[in-house]
């Protein structure tokens, strides 16, 4: 992407974020709509958009970079945990807690995955679902853990598996490595079975269109969602000491390491891209929610998520370039 399509995307994001900010303050779209779009981004726009990713053609080589960007995610949340664990000692524990959780925890599923869409195309947005495993892990672990007791392995584990996104991942995961034999049954019915082959293409068809239709709504509806949230804090409320450390945790630390150590492995082109850009994410937007519910300080993770997602529409575009 060259860099007037960068700023094109960005601008796109911005006025996106800027149009869910005034529906939210005029009152059409409401608090408790908030709720309805987030499940829908959640449990069938990001889906179907990750399904559609994966809809390219298979060769060994990708398997070889799913296993490279599995090994990265997996360092970079190694080095999320220990820095968690030793930095923000000396903070009050309700803050400590949330910060422990925004180091663990990133926007990567709402906000990543559109944008490695826009920057790197469908080959970036499969990648991109790849490198957020680890960190769904974490999340539902170590990340709880910063605010209560952490749940056992195997409730860890049904959460991770049965999670829309990561059932969306087994879905065009095997759509990928399936596609020969799967097409030789397609081709098969369609020209063997009549007027029966003719309405099985015609459903598959219209299938497909209508998850490649929904996909495409992803970045919008994810966009609005942030600017309803934006929309909640006033501008004079969002600096914060506290909120700037994680901002420059999530947005420059963390990437300068995955880049850094992409150089000195050698790993470059969309693979590096990716897992950069998804390293450099800002803060979960699910760490106010947890700190309301576990007594913590919400008012601080509300603002660490607006502070560090308003400085990533900066520190994105930055880091494509330096890529």
């Amino acid at each position: 992407m060259d860099i007037t399509g960068l700023w094109t995307l960005q601008c796109m994001m911005f006025l996106m974020v800027a149009t869910g900010a005034i529906l939210k303050k005029i009152g059409i779209l409401k608090e408790e709509g908030k709720g309805v779009l987030t499940d829908l981004v959640l449990y069938f726009f990001l889906p179907c958009n990750i399904i559609h990713s994966f809809q390219m053609q298979f060769d060994v080589s990708i398997l070889q970079r799913f296993a490279i960007i599995l090994a990265i995610s997996l360092i970079v949340q190694a080095v999320c945990y220990g820095m968690s664990k030793v930095f923000y000692r000396n903070r009050p524990d309700g803050v400590r807690r949330v910060m422990r959780y925004c180091t663990l925890v990133s926007n990567s599923g709402f906000l990543g995955l559109p944008i490695a869409e826009g920057v790197f195309g469908a080959e970036g947005m499969m990648y991109a679902s790849i490198f957020i495993i680890p960190m769904r892990v974490m999340m539902w672990s170590a990340g709880i853990a910063c605010f209560t007791e952490s749940p056992d392995f195997k409730t860890v584990m049904k959460k991770i598996a049965v999670h829309p996104c990561i059932i969306a991942v087994y879905i065009g995961l095997g759509l990928l490595l399936l596609q020969q034999p799967l097409g030789a049954v397609y081709t098969w019915i369609v020209t063997s079975l009549g007027p029966v082959g003719l309405i099985v293409k015609i459903l598959l068809q219209a299938l497909q269109k209508g998850v490649n239709s929904a996909g495409g709504c992803t970045t919008a509806c994810t966009m609005m969602l942030i600017g309803m949230m934006l929309a909640e804090v006033k501008p004079r409320d969002m600096l914060n000491k506290d909120a700037m450390v994680i901002t420059l945790v999530r947005l420059v630390i963390l990437p300068c390491l995955v880049l850094a150590g992409c150089r000195i492995f050698g790993i470059s082109g969309v693979v590096a891209g990716v897992c950069v850009l998804i390293a450099g994410m800002p803060a979960g937007s699910t760490a106010p929610i947890l700190a309301s519910k576990y007594n913590c300080d919400y008012v601080f993770g509300m603002k660490c998520v607006v502070v560090s997602t308003l400085l990533s529409m900066i520190s994105i575009p930055l880091w494509c370039m330096a890529m």
